[in-house]
């Protein structure tokens, strides 16, 4: 799925306007967090933590993450903000054990637009190319994934790898069509519980080691957008937004209006959270490594562990 084809679609039909520039300012390398996790509930706490980001995908019941490279674009800003952007997520998913596509000219999976109409914007996604809006099996499903409710929001397409490494869009169009409708109920037992249908005939049978620890099935992302709504965010650095943005580029999270017990880069926008930041934390950047360490056709639950476990160490 080519990321410029998005671009294409969905801004220059529209017209939208730069949106207003945004100052750049430059982190403060010495910046330390002031918290630390000691004692016997360390564990407790990070396993809270793990639990309340990690988001498993619809079809297999995991969490996914970057296997292809990444290849973040911003658009909507002058390009020294952009480009200050892009670098970031980049570095960040190095620093992580992220994948990075290093080609000048990739084709762009991460795609951030800076927007004064967001809403506006993603009705166009709707009507044109509703893949890049997720996993969907309706049209009231798709309507409902389309609406803006964020000043920051992403929107995730993901995609099922077999025990083989075949790849398979989870798209919710039938495997003719060049998507995924559903696995095998003896392939992947979440598919039940997501409401979609799983009848051979529009099943995609991924190949499996039929072990219940892990099974070899596993989610990677293939595409994600990021929409700033610009006229939300004017009060905020671009060194903040670029890490609250490379935060959703590597990782998809639970939900971004909890306040986290632990600091973190979410609260800079969660509501009614005093717990403030000045970028990304100690603790997002030990999850972030986390997911990129831990087994990734296990399942949830051992997902879970294995990041809390790495978590745990890193932070020692």
């Amino acid at each position: 799925m080519a990321g410029f084809r998005f671009l294409r679609f969905a801004i220059v039909p529209l017209a939208i306007v730069l949106a207003p520039s945004l100052t750049l300012a430059q982190p403060d390398p010495t910046r330390t967090e002031n918290v630390t996790v000691t004692g016997t509930r360390s564990r407790e706490v990070i396993g809270q933590f793990t639990k309340s980001f990690a988001t498993p995908t619809v079809l297999t019941g995991k969490i996914a993450r970057w296997e292809r490279g990444v290849c973040p674009v911003a658009v909507g800003q002058k390009p020294n903000v952009t480009r200050f952007i892009t670098q970031r997520v980049k570095y960040v998913a190095i620093a992580v054990g992220a994948p990075v596509n290093t080609d000048a000219s990739c084709t762009p999976n991460i795609e951030v637009v800076f927007t004064t109409t967001p809403q506006a914007l993603l009705d166009n996604v709707r009507k044109n190319e509703a893949v890049y809006l997720g996993y969907a099996i309706s049209s009231a499903q798709l309507d409902a994934l389309a609406k803006v409710t964020r000043p920051i929001q992403a929107w995730y397409t993901t995609e099922t790898v077999d025990l083989i490494g075949k790849r398979q869009l989870d798209s919710g169009r039938p495997p003719e069509s060049g998507g995924v409708t559903m696995a095998s109920e003896l392939v992947m037992p979440s598919s039940r519980a997501s409401g979609a249908p799983t009848t051979m005939a529009n099943a995609y049978r991924a190949r499996s080691t039929g072990n219940r620890i892990d099974g070899g099935i596993h989610s990677g992302f293939n595409h994600i957008m990021i929409v700033v709504d610009t006229t939300k965010v004017a009060d905020q650095t671009v060194v903040l937004l670029a890490d609250y943005i490379s935060m959703l580029a590597l990782t998809q999270l639970n939900s971004l209006d909890v306040c986290q017990q632990l600091p973190s880069i979410v609260n800079l926008l969660a509501a009614d959270c005093s717990h403030a930041v000045e970028g990304l934390t100690q603790f997002d950047l030990a999850y972030l490594q986390g997911v990129y360490k831990m087994g990734a056709g296990k399942s949830l639950a051992l997902q879970r562990n294995d990041i809390a476990d790495a978590m745990t160490d890193t932070l020692k």
